[in-house]
């Protein structure tokens, strides 16, 4: 942790929703944008904090009109009670997906599971954050979405078509093990966010991660223009599950998505997400062995899966979750150096302080 300097979560929420308000957001906008952003960096997101919310609403959101502040959701007219189709209009995407997950937990609530699915969206940057807080309030939940651009190049292609896709599960084990199970992860070998990050920090790609201009391997994130899926077809094939979700919902084409300016008229170049939360008590069958009761029978299977050996296996979620303790424990968020040079550009971009270590 010695590269990482504690900066106060107040003064970034501030600097943050200064920012979003400068841009013209909502002060709920503003401040839903900080929350996701300040959750990220306190669990070790460091590809999908403020400085990549930031810059990815400058490329592609309220500045060129692919994000709209101020915009209503729609709720379209379901025949199914315990899902809702929305229509968010471009809002900007953090907003959408903490309404989101908070409706299908009260759809659960009613109906055992409940599902919202978007379209028109804005990307919602770290997904992992939206199913831990569910996951933290008792739920499982799931969510995917389409990426702002497509960056990555089908298995055995050449031309990028896909997005990073990221799919993001959360299961409710904080009772088990002190902390949420979450996976969470884009479906490249890395997110453009890393891409960006490395270059930020002059580090290097891991082999077999992206290719150039020439659609040629490349280490050099300088050099990197589109990705690889991870797991060669097998990524490739949960790549194109959100493809395929998004199509069904009513997403725009992926190499149309995030450029307007190629798009035919008629054509839209949104995003699209999926939520669902189920509630536990309805896929409980109550025949848990040697008289456990649900979460009980949980730990236990916890406990044989990472027993006989394997204790020191690493669980999804245990990286965030330790991430989180030493924020906790330092009090604040940690930025490296160079990310703070960062937000000092963004401090005098908006008249406002720069954060400053404590």
């Amino acid at each position: 942790m010695s590269e990482f300097l504690t900066v106060s979560r107040t003064a970034h929420d501030q600097l943050v929703e200064a920012a979003y308000r400068s841009r013209g957001f909502t002060a709920d906008e503003a401040a839903e944008g900080a929350k996701l952003a300040a959750e990220a960096a306190r669990h070790g997101i460091r590809t999908h904090h403020a400085l990549k919310a930031l810059h990815l609403d400058h490329l592609f959101g309220s500045a060129v009109g692919g994000c709209v502040p101020g915009a209503e959701i729609e709720v379209v007219k379901s025949r199914f009670p315990g899902s809702e189709i929305w229509n968010s209009n471009r809002k900007l995407g953090q907003s959408v997906a903490y309404r989101a997950i908070d409706r299908c937990i009260e759809l659960a609530d009613q109906y055992g599971i409940g599902q919202v699915s978007v379209d028109n969206a804005f990307h919602y940057l770290w997904g992992g954050g939206y199913v831990m807080e569910a996951a933290e309030r008792g739920y499982i939940a799931y969510t995917n979405c389409t990426s702002a651009l497509s960056e990555v190049v089908p298995f055995g292609g050449k031309f990028p078509t896909l997005g990073t896709n990221p799919h993001s599960w959360g299961f409710p084990t904080t009772a088990a093990l002190g902390y949420p199970i979450v996976s969470d992860w884009a479906t490249s070998v890395v997110a453009m966010g890393r891409v960006q990050a490395l270059k930020r920090e002059g580090k290097l790609l891991p082999p077999d991660a992206a290719v150039d201009k020439d659609g040629k391997p490349t280490i050099d994130p300088n050099e990197a223009v589109s990705l690889l899926p991870f797991g060669a077809h097998k990524g490739y094939a949960m790549c194109l599950i959100n493809e395929l979700y998004a199509g069904l919902i009513g997403g725009s084409l992926p190499t149309l998505r995030g450029r307007p300016a190629l798009a035919p008229a008629g054509e839209k170049t949104g995003t699209a997400f999926y939520f669902q939360v189920i509630h536990p008590d309805a896929i409980s069958g109550g025949a848990f062995a040697q008289g456990r009761d649900q979460m009980e029978n949980l730990k236990a299977v916890l406990q044989d899966v990472f027993g006989h050996g394997n204790e020191g296996c690493i669980l999804p979620g245990q990286f965030e979750a330790q991430a989180r303790k030493r924020s906790d424990d330092a009090g604040g968020l940690h930025f490296t150096a160079a990310e703070l040079e960062e937000f000092k550009e963004l401090a005098e971009e908006v008249g406002a302080e720069p954060l400053v270590p404590m």
